[in-house]
């Protein structure tokens, strides 16, 4: 059993109240209890799992349903084939694509994002906002998921303004701490009574640089914490507003490319399994059939009576009980015939095998992998190899990309704000132009055999620098010098 949700993180009534006296009108009204089902399916928590039932006497009892966490496994397999430590952000400058790509490395961004798509893919949507600290001039990103997102400003384009809400620890006592990411000179007054949104307030004269900007047209981090009780508090070292300089959004909103059906015009996305939640108990079911089943048909041994010893028990004389307590062995009272029997109940796991297969099935192909990515059989089990993957199974081909492009755009995103702010903090960055991602497809892909038939085409029909972009990542003018300094070295030891 996982956590139970009373134990998780949700945005708290006193983080909504506040923001609604702000003049905000929260979609997170109409589509918490969507995220709060979409969680408990994550952890297989809830009343399909957790039940009642009464025996042949009316007593009733609880009953748990086993579990291999069907909708957490979707969302997983989703995570590894988007994101890995291979994905790179490249940019139209080779010097920025360096610079973002140790950045990414030395945060551990890459394995940390991955965390971020599973619990976006599950429920429905995640972020990466910027978090500065000011002490040390450095910039860093955290992670969000659907609980802690709240957009304040959207339309059809995506969303401009949102807030995070996460819980933080000062000084041994947990504290709310909501973050918003607000656009222009729309300034912020914390700290009274009633919040309100007023005129831009001149940054401290502590805060060079950074703080001092004049702020037309870029984003601000309104920060404000709350005790356990709803009241505002002002924690050391927390700047209430902090002008980060970037023109562009701070954040970037991750969502599965796909519509969302629940709440109309909802800025939120919709979790991977939504249209499949009855495949998920299709497969939870047939999965504890399975095991119940095995385990009602195990070997029950009958034994005489006479195999039993006795002592006494005052008045009376009684067997002396033997064997595991687990219903395989009975006493035949008053039996001296037949002094050991077996029964061997006929197990049907063929036929359970073959349901808990089709539920499998009708999963994968609901959650976009198609009808044979969790198929299994008695030769291979689940294991498939990339050139299996991709021959077999164009409906996962085409859904990766679907949610690759729309990745994309908050992988790009993120990488902008950080490299936009990280040159107010003086970090010496060129223009990053142009970028795109560059995803690593060798899980469904056979990429070695890519590479090995474009590297037969050099010279031929694919020149050795258009070889480099592919695979390596460059820039045309990087991937020119660097082909010719190797043909350069090439033609020197032929010569010698």
């Amino acid at each position: 059993m996982g956590l139970n949700s009373m134990d998780e993180y949700w945005v708290p009534e006193h983080v909504k109240d506040y923001l609604r006296k702000l003049g905000f009108v929260l979609s997170l009204d109409d589509m918490e209890p969507w995220i709060r089902s979409w969680d408990d399916w994550m952890g297989a928590r809830g009343d399909f799992y957790d039940y009642r039932d009464k025996d042949g006497m009316g007593r009733v009892y609880e009953v748990h349903r086993r579990s291999i966490h069907p909708a957490m496994r979707v969302c997983k397999e989703w995570g590894s084939l988007l994101l890995n430590e291979d994905v790179k952000v490249v940019c139209e400058d080779q010097k920025a694509t360096d610079w973002i790509g140790e950045y990414f490395s030395n945060t551990g961004f890459m394995a940390q994002a991955q965390d971020t798509v599973v619990r976006a893919f599950g429920l429905g949507t995640g972020a990466w906002a910027l978090w500065l600290d000011l002490d040390h001039r450095k910039v860093r990103i955290r992670h969000y998921d659907a609980r802690m997102v709240i957009p304040l400003t959207w339309d059809e384009d995506g969303i401009t303004e949102c807030a995070f809400v996460t819980r933080a620890f000062y000084r041994g006592k947990a504290v709310d701490q909501l973050q918003m990411h607000l656009c222009g000179d729309v300034g912020f007054s914390a700290g009274s009574s009633s919040p309100s949104l007023s005129s831009p307030s001149p940054s401290p004269a502590n805060m060079d640089g950074l703080l001092g900007m004049e702020g037309n047209g870029t984003y601000r981090i309104a920060t404000v914490c709350f005790d356990h009780e709803g009241n505002e508090i002002a924690p050391v070292g927390v700047t209430p507003v902090c002008d980060t300089g970037c023109p562009l959004p701070t954040f970037g909103i991750v969502k599965p490319a796909v519509t969302n059906t629940r709440v109309d015009m909802s800025p939120y996305g919709q979790s991977v399994f939504a249209d499949a939640v009855d495949a998920v108990q299709a497969v939870d079911l047939t999965f504890d059939a399975l095991i119940n089943e095995i385990d009602v048909s195990k070997m029950r041994v009958f034994l005489s009576d006479v195999l039993f010893d006795r002592e006494k028990s005052g008045d009376k004389t009684i067997s002396i009980p033997f064997g595991k307590t687990d219903c395989t062995v009975f006493r035949k009272v008053m039996s001296t015939e037949d002094t050991i029997q077996e029964f061997a109940p006929a197990l049907r796991t063929g036929s359970q095998a073959e349901a808990f297969r089709v539920a499998l099935q009708m999963l994968g192909d609901l959650t976009g992998f198609g009808i044979s990515y969790f198929d299994f059989d008695d030769s291979r089990g689940y294991d498939k190899t990339a050139t299996e993957v991709s021959s077999d199974n164009s409906a996962l081909m085409r859904n990766i990309r679907r949610h690759e492009n729309a990745l994309t755009e908050a992988l790009v995103g993120i990488a902008r704000a950080v490299m936009c702010v990280s040159r107010s903090f003086g970090e010496s960055i060129p223009e990053e132009g142009v970028m795109h991602v560059q995803y690593d497809d060798s899980i469904v892909q056979d990429t070695a055999a890519e590479k090995a038939q474009d590297m037969a085409e050099v010279g031929v029909t694919l020149n050795a620098w258009e070889y480099r972009m592919k695979w390596l990542g460059e820039d045309e003018e990087t991937a020119r010098k660097r082909a010719a300094e190797i043909g350069a070295r090439a033609v020197g030891k032929g010569t010698a």
